[in-house]
């Protein structure tokens, strides 16, 4: 067995393609009636699709997991989320830890919450 996708659900299929393009390079690998595989493995499912299959509510910022990047330019990453989407709600502006490794913190457009950090040194 192995873990092939992390699935996140969205409300506008369209918005969040462009959004994990824009910021992240994701390309789209497979588009299906309401599923979207994106490069790196990430799965967009629209929240009527998500709904209807398991009959739950989504619940925005829930703050139970989050999307993982690493960035080597983080100033350069904030500087175009800040520039193509300023409505961006964060939860950690850009800081730097005692060791010396950078992060940020902010939920996408549906309340998915994205951790964004310079790699490890070493």
């Amino acid at each position: 067995m192995r873990l092939r996708n992390i699935l996140i659900v969205v409300k506008d299929i369209e918005k969040s393609k462009k959004f994990y393009h824009d910021l992240f390079g994701l390309d789209i690998i497979l588009d299906n009636d309401g599923n979207v595989i994106l490069t790196e493995g990430l799965v967009l499912q629209d929240e009527k699709v998500w709904k209807d299959v398991t009959g739950k509510e989504v619940v925005p910022e829930n703050n139970s997991c989050e999307l993982y990047f690493e960035e080597r330019n983080i100033e350069a990453f904030t500087e175009k989320l800040e520039k193509l989407y300023p409505e961006i709600k964060y939860v950690t502006r850009l800081m730097t830890y005692s060791w010396g490794q950078k992060v940020i913190r902010f939920y996408d457009l549906d309340g998915n919450l994205i951790e964004v950090r310079t790699p490890m040194r070493g």
